[in-house]
C-alpha cells in the first residue's frame, strides 16, 4: 500500500506540527495509517458512494481531534490524504461545507492524472513527503 498526499494537505500538516497544541496529529497520522491494510481504512464518514473509491472524512483523536479527508482507490492499494484540519485552538474551525468537500475531490482526482503529488511515509515515527516525479 502506498500513501500520497496532495500539496495543499502537506502545506496543513506542516503548519500545525509547528504548533504545541497540534503536535499529536504527526502520532494519529502514523497510527491509523500506516502498517494497515487497505480494507481496515475504510472507517469514518463516506463523502460518495464508491466502494473501490470511496472519499472519506475521518475523525482523529476524538470530536475535538482533527479531521482528515482521503481518497482510497482499493484496486491500487493506494491512498491520497487531501485535507486536514483541526477542531478546536487557534487554528481550529468547524467542518468544511460540501462545496469545499467537493473542489478537494476533484482537486485531488487532478493531481493523481498529473501526477503531482507527495508520496508519504513514516521513518522513525516521523511523517515524511517526497516529491513524485512526473
Amino acid at each position: 500500500m502506498t500513501i500520497f498526499c496532495i500539496a495543499e494537505f502537506k502545506n496543513q500538516f506542516e503548519k500545525l506540527i509547528k504548533k504545541n497544541s497540534y503536535s499529536s496529529i504527526e502520532k494519529e497520522i502514523i497510527d491509523y495509517f500506516f502498517d494497515k491494510e487497505i480494507h481496515q481504512l475504510i472507517s469514518g464518514t463516506r463523502l460518495n458512494n464508491s466502494d473501490e473509491t470511496p472519499f472519506i472524512k475521518k475523525r482523529l483523536n476524538g470530536s475535538g481531534g482533527f479531521r482528515l479527508y482521503f481518497l482510497l482507490l482499493i484496486k491500487e492499494e493506494n491512498i491520497y490524504l487531501t485535507f486536514l484540519h483541526p477542531k478546536t485552538g487557534s487554528l481550529g474551525y468547524d467542518n468544511i461545507t460540501d462545496e469545499s468537500k467537493s473542489l478537494l475531490y476533484k482537486k485531488v482526482l487532478e493531481c493523481i492524472k498529473s501526477k503531482d503529488l507527495y508520496t508519504v511515509s513514516n521513518q522513525k515515527n516521523r511523517v515524511l513527503f517526497s516529491k513524485q516525479k512526473n
